[in-house]
């Protein structure tokens, strides 16, 4: 979720900053105090487009920075790298909290940094943009993406349609990949002449020294041995005559050895001093032991040296053809295997390949109907939950309807072979359309508004931004619509535009912007408590801020904090 925000020349903002509640953030306030902009700012870290338009007048560019906390990670491993990982190249997301910051230059140049590292603007949607809907008059909405349906609808149904869910993505990826097989097998029998005869004389060549793993790096070292065996015998008994022959360091190490402990006889002290030349003298004889040991092993064959300098000079040419290491020299050989297997079996591979495609397919086909069955019998359900809590949002009339169609063959992908999409019925004797067509932006944000209270926990998005939601509504409607969203508040975490005192009251933070006095426009926006609260409400109420109007909103914001506190 966000926990801090910062705006910096957007728009008429010069200077604002914001402590959203877990829970729900109102921002309050007239026109003209800077609300629209901090929306703006909002749909810019979540991966909005930046516009030089919005950069404060007279400034270089503008600076949105938040900082976002985020769970620990699932368990999840797929989970996990799916759901905030594209930000994962500058810094790990298994951290508590990412700070992201997003600049627009006056002329129009966009920067994205995460973590201080920078980043592009598809990381950034893909990362905080992931975990936020900005639900009003903005482009980025959640819910104005067609794409979307599908997943919110599976989300509400999960538990009944995950059997179906997983028997398809079982099915798609078996015909996908026996798809991918057959058309490797078709093309390999396509290949030219010259690439199957080339194939097959790299098999002979490989084959005329069958190399082994690791025989490289054995035989270097061995054949470094036998080159100079004659040396090495030189050189190691020399060392063992020097270690061990007569008036070798052996009999110096005893002598010394020897007069120190006669010493010691007289003083004590040497006593230590003729210990350690002992113990030294018992290392040095292990020594010349090995080194003779080392010395009569050496047994110099000229003619075996011939050959293994013969193997050494083949292996080297396969390196050169085929390399760089032998393991890349196997690899190429059985790559050349393979294409001559399958243009020798073709025919028969590839009538095979189709016989397993025909059997993926049929059963992916019993897979995505038995999918769209369930989807097609959820859907109802799910967009009559919807329009049951679009009732309580002055949507009177107004309906949800979820339309499932089965899509093309060629359209279906991992998620399910249907185009899912919801259509908005603006009254009871009209007719649905595509809700992304027709809604207003205050529609739009109170039909979002049902879809989150309905998905509840079910949502995987953390942090709701409401703008236009209150617009038209007014009387019982205001009161149930702030009711809504503070139950909806207690699984996601909402900031919400408000003109409503029955919503702002409900706030558990509640920003108001002001427009400062003076020739230049900057507004400011500052969270209110105890009486400065009591009196914005007040204001919402009846534009002054008199002594009824006063108690009015001390007792209207005294039952909100009983209603929060059951």
């Amino acid at each position: 979720m966000l926990d801090e925000l910062h705006v910096k020349d957007l728009a008429l903002i010069r200077d604002v900053s914001l402590v959203p509640a877990s829970g729900l953030t109102v921002i309050t306030g007239e026109t003209g105090t800077g609300k629209t902009a901090l929306m703006s700012a909002l749909a810019l870290l979540a991966g909005g487009r930046g516009d030089a338009g919005a950069v404060r007048e007279g400034t270089d560019g503008l600076l949105v920075e938040g900082r976002f906390v985020f769970p620990t990670a699932t368990g999840n491993a797929e989970e996990d790298a799916e759901s905030l990982d594209q930000m994962a190249d500058t810094n790990s997301l298994r951290s508590k909290e990412v700070v992201v910051s997003r600049q627009v230059t006056a002329d129009g140049r966009s920067r994205v940094h995460i973590d201080g590292s920078i980043a592009s603007v598809g990381q950034l949607a893909e990362g905080t943009g992931a975990t936020m809907d900005l639900c009003g008059q903005h482009e980025h909405q959640r819910l104005m993406h067609v794409a979307h349906h599908r997943e919110m609808l599976d989300a509400w149904a999960f538990d009944d349609l995950l059997p179906f869910l997983e028997s398809y993505a079982n099915a798609y990826v078996a015909a996908r990949d026996a798809a991918e097989a057959l058309a490797q097998l078709e093309a390999a029998s396509t290949l030219s002449a010259e690439a199957i005869e080339q194939a097959r004389f790299t098999m002979a060549r490989i084959d005329e020294v069958s190399p082994m793993p690791d025989e490289y790096d054995e035989l270097r070292s061995t054949l470094d041995r036998a080159e100079h065996a004659e040396a090495l015998a030189q050189q190691t008994g020399g060392a063992h005559e020097a270690l061990s022959g007569e008036g070798g360091a052996l009999d110096a190490l005893g002598a010394a050895a020897s007069a120190l402990e006669e010493a010691a006889r007289t003083d004590s002290a040497l006593g230590d001093a003729a210990r350690s030349l002992r113990e030294a003298s018992y290392v040095v004889e292990d020594v010349a032991r090995d080194v003779r040991s080392y010395r009569d092993g050496i047994d110099f064959d000229a003619s075996r040296l011939a050959d293994m300098q013969e193997r050494m000079g083949l292996l080297q040419g396969l390196m050169r053809s085929f390399g760089p290491t032998i393991e890349e020299v196997i690899a190429t050989r059985e790559r050349a295997e393979a294409t001559v297997s399958a243009v020798d079996q073709s025919e028969e591979q590839i009538s095979h390949a189709h016989a397993v495609v025909q059997k993926c397919e049929e059963e992916l086909s019993c897979a995505a109907r038995a999918l769209h069955e369930a989807r097609t019998a959820i859907a109802p359900r799910f967009a009559d939950a919807v329009t049951a809590q679009m009732q309580r949002l002055e949507l009177a009339g107004a309906a949800l309807e979820c339309n499932v169609e089965m899509s093309d063959r060629s359209n279906w992908t991992l998620t399910g072979p249907d185009h899912v999409e919801f259509l908005f019925k603006p009254a009871a004797g009209m007719g649905a359309r595509p809700l992304v067509r027709i809604a207003s932006g205050g529609e739009v944000s109170r039909v979002m508004l049902a879809i989150k209270v309905v998905l509840g926990s079910a949502d995987d998005v953390a942090t709701l931004v409401f703008d236009e939601v209150d617009a038209g509504v007014g009387g019982s409607a205001a009161r149930a619509l702030a009711e809504v969203l503070s139950d909806l508040a207690t699984t996601h975490q909402l900031i919400v535009i408000t003109h409503l005192p029955q919503v702002a009251v409900l706030g558990d933070a509640h920003y108001v912007g002001r427009k400062p006095e003076g020739d230049l426009p900057e507004p400011v926006v500052n969270e209110v408590r105890g009486q400065a609260r009591v009196a914005e409400v007040a204001r919402m109420l009846s534009g002054d801020t008199g002594g009824v109007s006063r108690a009015h909103a001390a007792q209207m914001l005294e039952e909100a904090h009983a209603l929060r506190s059951k």
